[in-house]
């Protein structure tokens, strides 16, 4: 096993069922805990004491170019409208694998029941030398990280 860190440019995203695209960018796989607080009336110590909380995650942000006749993104928040009627079928699980040289997963993110909250088309600018990027913005109820064995 090699003593280095990981390149961090060689990855994949599963962000709906069977569906496999190639993303620019993935950001905000970041969990945290609150910390609680407390001090009961008796206590002889002139300070509080701290015990882990409940956790939070931040939201997923993803960007990949623009192709012609592809609104994914788009009709993924669409179904958001009417979240009451469609209820669980709005919410996905997204996979993010960062990936070693023979294309193997090396660390596996699990995000649990994501759901859009933004999707943003791409900048245009009449001037500009660029692909056309467009991101969507998830929240999720949990972030599960797996090494494969």
């Amino acid at each position: 096993m090699a003593d280095y860190p990981l390149p961090k440019f060689h990855f994949s995203v599963e962000w709906a069922p069977g569906v496999n695209t190639g993303f620019t960018e993935v950001t905000g796989l970041t969990v945290e805990r609150e910390a609680i607080e407390y001090r009961h009336g008796v206590s002889p110590e002139y300070h509080k004491t701290k015990q882990p909380g409940l956790a939070k995650y931040s939201n997923i942000t993803l960007k990949r170019g623009t192709f012609e006749k592809d609104n994914n993104f788009f009709e993924w928040w669409k179904e958001t409208q009417f979240f009451e009627a469609k209820g669980a079928k709005v919410r996905r699980d997204v996979t993010v694998k960062l990936l070693d040289e023979a294309h193997n997963p090396i660390i596996t993110w699990v995000i649990k029941n994501a759901f859009p909250i933004k999707v943003q088309s791409a900048d245009l600018k009449a001037d500009a030398n660029e692909i056309a990027i467009e991101t969507i913005e998830l929240v999720h109820e949990g972030c599960v990280i797996n090494n494969p064995a």
